[in-house]
């Protein structure tokens, strides 16, 4: 049977995909946006199986995301090996409030991708987003864009890049402007740079026509790394823009060329997969091959589109360990799946005060208001799901623990124990645009309850148990579409996991989950 590379690489809210290659090992990073930990890495050494090795910005003085909006924070990031000093870099921005007047665009070294990383390095002077490195005859470049001010919109957007300083962060010499508008004319969002150096010239690769229905990607060539540069004349490599809305895959764009050590090419990109026209899961990470033809790089060459499989590359298979569906929280730190909305302000969880439970700390933050919460939870990869846990919880007035499917702070579902007016009840809660509204509800006296939320082509059931073996209805199809983009905007995806809240109020209370499972069912969005 011949081996397959399988879409989307990495299922879920995985965008902006950056790889390299050390030897025979790969490594993958993405963005996380408002999410804490930030920026994933991935480990391969097959380029089909991946798996996650740890964060790269996972300590609050590394990243400070208090007081960042939703879908700000983390953008792009992309990771390099250099070989010169043997360590791996990572470059990103961090986008605040202020229309892009506030980024700070850093990178952070390692000698090993698992980590630690470094503290971050700003590169003064540097605006716009979506920052890349470039290594050229000993030297080291900022490459990036220039993203206009909402107010100054004459500024236009181009693709510039300038000498960098690896020790200071400072940049020097005379900045090159390589672009000063995409392949297509007036496009949206020239933006993701990759300069390759392959043969006699450099490639310049990026993303255009934002990041949505018409993204694209792009690229020039020229036979200096500053330009100028030339289009391809078969521009875009990549794009969907051409196909019927309700085509199984869209937006693919913002990519990035990789050569594999038997010497096959290829390019991670993100994608999304919608249904019935919305995408819950967010912008997820792809791979298509490449091929070469006169000297241009050529994408999914047999099709040109991103397709759900293709034959592997010719390596030996790597599979890892395989992952249980089931967290028992055996361990002293959260998973690598596990992250929460913002950096961590106060103590929220505890893995060691109940050996094998999850111990959230009820605050008075909650998940309605963008700040950090006690909430922690993994990314919902299928269209169809099952989730489950058991919780020990004991509310007083006004307090809740349960699940939550989170798209953001105004947009998102919760299954909840808590005391309401003096009553102990069981409730949905959905969240839409800001507004509440308990869809179901029925009042429960006790202390061990189990809770399962039933996720079917975007419809989501919910119900409980007093012993995890008969379970009683608390609704049924629910619309979830409005855990989407399309309906809740943003750059994210949606998140599900546990979580609690004293709403309000000062609180010492706790809730103990015993476990938590996901478990992805028949899959849907494929021909």
């Amino acid at each position: 049977m011949e081996k397959c590379l399988h879409n989307p690489l990495l299922p879920g809210f995985y965008p902006d995909p950056s790889v390299c290659r050390k030897g025979e090992d790969y490594y993958l990073v993405t963005s996380t946006f408002e999410y804490f930990p930030g920026i994933p890495v991935f480990h391969s050494r097959d380029f089909v199986h991946w798996h996650q090795i740890g964060h790269v910005l996972s300590t609050p003085e590394q990243l400070d995301l208090s007081g960042v909006s939703d879908s700000k924070g983390i953008y792009a990031s992309s990771i390099f090996y250099r070989k010169e000093d043997d360590c791996f870099y990572v470059i990103t921005t961090l986008v605040k409030n202020g229309n892009y007047r506030d980024n700070v665009n850093f990178y952070v070294y390692a000698k090993d991708p698992a980590g630690p990383w470094s503290n971050p390095v700003e590169v003064k002077g540097a605006e716009g987003i979506d920052p890349s490195l470039v290594f050229d005859e000993g030297k080291a470049y900022y490459l990036g864009n220039c993203r206009p001010y909402p107010d100054q919109p004459e500024r236009g957007r181009h693709i510039w890049m300038q000498e960098l300083d690896l020790e200071t962060g400072e940049l020097k010499g005379e900045r090159h402007v390589l672009l000063t508008q995409g392949a297509f004319v007036n496009a949206a969002a020239p933006e993701g740079p990759h300069i390759y150096q392959i043969g006699d010239w450099y490639y310049l690769l990026i993303a255009e026509g934002g990041t949505f229905r018409n993204h694209a990607a792009t690229v020039f060539r020229s036979r200096s790394v500053t330009g100028p540069y030339e289009s391809n004349p078969r521009n875009p490599l990549i794009t969907h823009r051409n196909l019927r809305k309700d085509y199984p895959i869209t937006n693919p764009g913002h990519a990035d060329l990789i050569q594999l050590h038997n010497g096959e090419w290829w390019a991670v990109l993100l994608g999304v997969r919608s249904l019935n026209g919305y995408s819950s899961l967010g912008r997820e990470t792809f791979a298509v091959p490449v091929i070469w033809e006169e000297e241009w790089p050529v994408f999914s060459p047999d099709t040109g589109r991103v397709e759900f499989s293709y034959p592997a590359p010719d390596l030996e298979e790597f599979v890892w360990t395989q992952k249980y569906a089931r967290d028992d929280f055996n361990n002293t730190s959260m998973g690598n799946d596990w992250i929460t909305v913002r950096t961590p302000t106060y103590e929220s969880y505890s893995l060691t005060e109940r050996a094998g439970c999850l111990r959230l700390f009820l605050h008075p933050n909650t998940i309605k208001e963008e700040v950090f919460s006690s909430f922690w939870g993994r990314r919902q990869q299928h269209f169809c799901f099952q989730m489950d846990t058991v919780m020990e919880f004991e509310p007083l007035e006004g307090e809740t623990a349960g699940m939550a499917l989170l798209m953001n702070h105004r947009y998102h579902i919760r299954l909840e124990y808590g005391q309401f007016g003096g009553r102990k009840e069981i409730r949905v809660t959905k969240c839409i645009n800001g507004q509440e509204e308990v869809s179901g509800m029925v009042s429960w006296i006790g202390k061990r309850l189990f809770f399962r939320v039933n996720g079917k082509n975007q419809k989501f059931s919910f119900s409980f148990s007093e012993n995890g073996e008969d379970y009683s209805a608390l609704g049924s199809d629910m619309d979830g579409t409005f855990l989407s983009r399309e309906t809740a905007g943003g750059y994210t995806g949606t998140v599900l996991g546990l979580y609690a809240s004293s709403n309000g109020n000062k609180s010492s209370n706790f809730v103990d989950f015993d476990w938590f499972s996901y478990e992805g069912k028949e899959e849907t969005g494929a021909p």
